[in-house]
């Protein structure tokens, strides 16, 4: 059923690029000239997280979890039933940096750990997993980040009464190269909130690369 278009709001962001993390534009952490492997980790201890989980994921995964941490925290998503959380993420690499891992790792033995992450949604999946999340979720490729896009799934899921709270963005990973930028998006507004707009998406995608 659809219902009457009503505002949304980005009322959290997260930046996680350049050994730099940004929540809602104010700089929270960074590191200096660290590994990917190295630098996700201190992001994870940094955030005081006990999830052993973490320490099995392929990088694609790692990034995902810790910007939806930090895009969830004092966010009480308790208040909203598990199918009505939706996850949209996009990238211009699929599971590229894993494909590469497991390709390599064939050459001696194929490792299952590593076949498990050559999908590019199984990050939408372990976000799911942590957070008890069982709403629509969707894994878009393109070349870039396309924040229109973005605005007109978001806005159908939200008039079509199938979410009401949503993570979208992007997510991307390979080898050492690695930018995630992710939005939580709902209909109740808070102090801090902007509106969710492809405009007000596209500035904080930027903000990254200002810092």
């Amino acid at each position: 059923m659809y219902k009457l278009q009503q505002e949304k709001y980005i009322i959290s962001s997260c930046v996680i690029s350049n050994n730099i993390v940004l929540k809602n534009d104010e700089e929270i952490f960074s590191a200096q000239a660290e590994e990917i492997q190295k630098f996700f980790l201190a992001v994870y201890q940094f955030l005081k997280i006990d999830y052993p989980k973490f320490y099995k994921m392929d990088n694609l995964s790692k990034l995902g979890f810790l910007a939806s941490e930090i895009l969830l925290q004092n966010v009480d998503v308790n208040h909203f039933k598990p199918a009505e959380v939706a996850i949209i993420l996009t990238n211009a690499n699929a599971s590229l940096d894993g494909d590469i891992k497991y390709f390599e790792s064939a050459k001696d033995f194929a490792s299952p750990a590593l076949f498990v992450y050559t999908l590019p949604n199984i990050v939408a999946g372990e976000i799911c997993i942590r957070n008890n999340f069982k709403g629509e979720n969707y894994f878009y490729i393109s070349e870039e980040f396309n924040a229109a896009f973005l605005e007109q799934i978001v806005s159908d899921l939200f008039k079509q009464s199938i979410a009401k709270l949503c993570i979208c963005g992007w997510v991307d990973v390979l080898r050492e190269d690695y930018k995630a930028v992710l939005f939580l998006v709902s209909e109740n507004k808070r102090s801090e909130a902007l509106l969710f707009t492809k405009e007000n998406m596209d500035e904080i995608f930027k903000s990254g690369e200002r810092k």
